[in-house]
């Protein structure tokens, strides 16, 4: 059975565990999704199934994605991803809802979600660069300074680290610790911070490592 989920960042709080320790947590909705499609190595090559969660507005939806979520008789969803699993054991079905019981007895998970944007940024802050001096009549100590030479080969390299906009970048954080779990509001209590502000769509994934 394909342990994943789809989900959303509620936000942080803290709880104490069995000895009294405090535990910075992270507030996980996750699922419920439900089955949109399920894909064999007949016909698609692979074995996966594809899964959305949170229903959006109709009005707001194309004609195909409205016809394609029809054939599992859901609402359209706002958000829609395919777990691929090559050892498919499970009889899914069109429509199936998946809430977290898929979690049940996972100890450790990978959070996959997209970081938060902060805008435009220097070399300092967006890199870490160390800057130039700060004193003796210098004019530009957060400046990147040279970024290439002047005759060959006369340009900047791709991939130089400029000033730009940070974050807003898909990221995974791995081996994160699942507290406790909420089967009856679909709640999972996450030791530490995930990508992304409150409110962001998440990934969940039972850990390759656990």
């Amino acid at each position: 059975m394909v342990v994943s989920l789809l989900g959303k960042k509620l936000g942080m709080t803290q709880v104490f565990n069995t000895e009294g320790n405090l535990i910075p947590v992270t507030l996980i909705q996750a699922g419920p999704c439900n089955i949109l499609q399920i894909k064999n190595k007949e016909n698609d090559g692979y074995s996966a199934i594809q899964v959305g969660f949170e229903e959006r507005k109709k009005k707001r939806a194309t004609k195909a994605e409205i016809g394609h979520c029809a054939k599992a008789k859901t609402g359209v969803k706002k958000l829609v991803r395919e777990f691929r699993d090559d050892t498919l054991d499970t009889e899914y079905e069109l429509g199936q809802v998946l809430t977290v019981d898929v979690f049940d007895g996972v100890e450790v998970i990978d959070v996959t979600g997209a970081s938060k944007g902060k805008g435009f940024a220097g070399v300092m802050k967006r890199w870490g660069f160390h800057g130039g001096p700060a004193t003796h009549g210098c004019t530009t100590p957060r400046s990147a300074g040279s970024v290439g030479a002047g005759t060959n080969p006369g340009r900047v390299w791709r991939g130089k680290k400029m000033p730009g906009r940070m974050g807003g970048k898909k990221c995974t954080v791995r081996n994160l610790d699942v507290i406790k779990i909420d089967k009856d509001k679909n709640l999972m209590f996450v030791k530490g911070a995930v990508p992304g502000p409150n409110g962001g769509y998440v990934i969940i994934r039972k850990s390759r490592y656990s």
